[in-house]
């Protein structure tokens, strides 16, 4: 990890026994033992955390998508894609009725309209009815 080889480990207990005594080295090694193991426990124990926190999300989202398979109905799916085919149809219909419906009578108070209607439709690019009040042409 670090990549020390013996000659700096040589060196560096020949510095630690200078500076910090033969006397005081054992009680200095077990403390910086201890407080490595503390390290690395609450090291251990962030990393396990953390593992379980993304496990806890993943698993959140897997549950979220099985409940919308579950509450998935594919009958209501397709009414729903199907739903602008109904309106049109609808609108269809209606449109239908509306020219199929017969035109009310007519009031026998107002009038009869001064043109007749024709009994079939005009032919021949006509305008006009013949024999109908039309202006004469002059001849």
């Amino acid at each position: 990890m670090f990549d020390i080889g013996w000659t700096e480990m040589l060196v560096i207990a020949i510095v630690l026994i200078v500076v910090v005594g033969p006397k005081d080295l054992p009680n200095m090694l077990r403390t910086f033992g201890r407080t490595t193991a503390k390290l690395r426990s609450m090291a251990a124990d962030f990393q396990k955390q953390f593992n379980e926190a993304l496990k806890e999300a993943d698993l959140d989202d897997v549950k979220k998508s099985v409940d919308s398979l579950r509450s998935l109905n594919p009958a209501a799916e397709i009414r729903k894609q199907l739903n602008p085919f109904e309106q049109a149809a609808a609108d269809v219909r209606s449109g239908v009725d509306a020219a199929m419906k017969p035109k009310p009578a007519a009031d026998p108070a107002q009038p009869a309209a001064s043109t007749p209607q024709a009994a079939e439709p005009l032919k021949n690019g006509a305008t006009v009815l013949p024999g109908a009040d039309a202006p004469e042409a002059a001849v």
